[in-house]
């Protein structure tokens, strides 16, 4: 058997209508045509298809398709976006802002431009995960060119209050960035509430395709980039190749599903999130990280005391597919630095697990999860020298 998937927040699989019309796009008797061929039918089919799904996922923004640039995936889309500003406003500041907590692909990115000489403010969450707007505001200069702040943290699915910061960037002429990869589907997305002038996005985190994903680039008032990759000019100058229309045409699908599912699904995932955690919650010592009160359904991420978190993920890998954080971080042996940062000291947040849910879980898979680990921790409490010591 299979194990139970619960780790939709590394990867969801590809939702049956959406794979149905990718496939459309891949043969001799579908639009296999190169987009940007439209000297002739073939290419113009792609073009159109490519077109249609641009709509989509502007949609899904509540932005103008003319805002949307295809990427291979959010990773893509936060380097375009935060080496591609830095690049174009290079002469008019030199500091950056984001949280300590980001995605790998937005703390290295910043990392890098440190040592190119951006002096960048890593401020730090709450306990909770969260940032207060205040906080950003304090760190704003007049040197200041852009923040970066995740919509949903992919490892505690904690959500910023994005409006919030949006506005204060906004009133100060600061390009904000946000990474939506894990927001998209789950949580309501509008760029102009937000105040968002560059959010990423991805398919692979919404039942669509991996290897594909979009930037939304705000064009009034407009934010300026500069390419990172070069060739033909694709995507108004600013992401050359070939588009592959498969894949586009499954992220646009994704994203037609994600707004339709996107006033019942949340409610159902938050309902079976809740069942795990009453579940948990039955043995001591067990502790979860991030907001209860502000955090998207699919994400409950819980700590557990007096276990060793390797044996614990060890043990559980034949019952149950779940993580100990971000999929991008798992070759780390360190425990996660998002935990650390919200105060979990190195043994805690080494003995967690990221259990993420998604359109096919069921309560029949969340009792099994409760019971494969409540056995595993109880099998290694048992085995601990130091557990029940007073």
């Amino acid at each position: 058997m299979q194990p139970v998937y619960l780790d939709y927040a590394a990867t969801t699989p590809v939702d049956p209508a959406v794979a149905a019309n990718m496939n459309e796009y891949l043969t001799a008797e579908g639009g296999f045509g190169n987009p940007a061929s439209r000297q002739h039918a073939q290419g113009r089919v792609a073009a159109q298809a490519v077109e249609r799904a641009r709509q989509q996922v502007a949609d899904a923004l509540h932005a103008d398709p003319a805002e949307i640039i295809w990427t291979s995936g959010a990773t893509e889309s936060n380097n375009l976006a935060i080496k591609g500003v830095t690049d174009a406003y290079a002469g008019q500041g030199s500091h950056l802002i984001t949280l300590k907590t980001e995605h790998k692909s937005v703390v290295d990115c910043y990392r890098q431009l440190e040592q190119r000489g951006w002096r960048v403010t890593w401020l730090v969450p709450d306990e909770t995960g969260r940032i207060d707007s205040q906080s950003v505001e304090d760190a704003l200069t007049d040197d200041t060119v852009l923040v970066s702040v995740m919509a949903v943290n992919n490892e505690t699915g904690v959500v910023q209050d994005i409006a919030a910061i949006g506005q204060l960037t906004r009133a100060r002429g600061v390009l904000l960035h946000v990474d939506a990869a894990q927001a998209l589907g789950k949580i309501p997305l509008n760029v102009n509430i937000m105040q968002a002038d560059l959010v990423s996005v991805s398919a692979h985190k919404c039942y669509g395709p991996k290897g594909i994903g979009a930037l939304y680039v705000c064009r009034r008032p407009r934010a300026r980039l500069n390419a990172q990759m070069h060739g033909g000019g694709h995507e108004r100058g600013l992401r050359s190749g070939t588009l592959p229309t498969h894949q586009i045409v499954g992220l646009g699908k994704a994203c037609e599903l994600a707004l339709e599912n996107l006033h019942s699904e949340p409610g159902r995932i938050a309902a079976l999130r809740d069942r795990l955690w009453q579940g948990l919650q039955s043995m001591p010592e067990v502790y979860r990280n991030g907001s209860d009160a502000y955090c998207a359904a699919h994400v409950l991420n819980v700590s557990f005391g007096g276990v060793d978190g390797e044996a614990l993920h060890a043990g559980l890998s034949q019952q149950l597919a779940v993580s100990s954080g971000s999929a991008c971080s798992a070759a780390s042996q360190e425990s996660s630095y998002v935990l650390r940062a919200l105060g979990r000291e190195d043994e805690l947040a080494y003995a967690s697990i990221r259990f993420s849910l998604g359109r096919w879980t069921s309560e029949g898979d969340i009792d099994s999860a409760v019971a494969a680990v409540a056995a595993q921790v109880e099998r290694l409490r048992a085995l601990s020298p130091i557990w029940g010591v007073a």
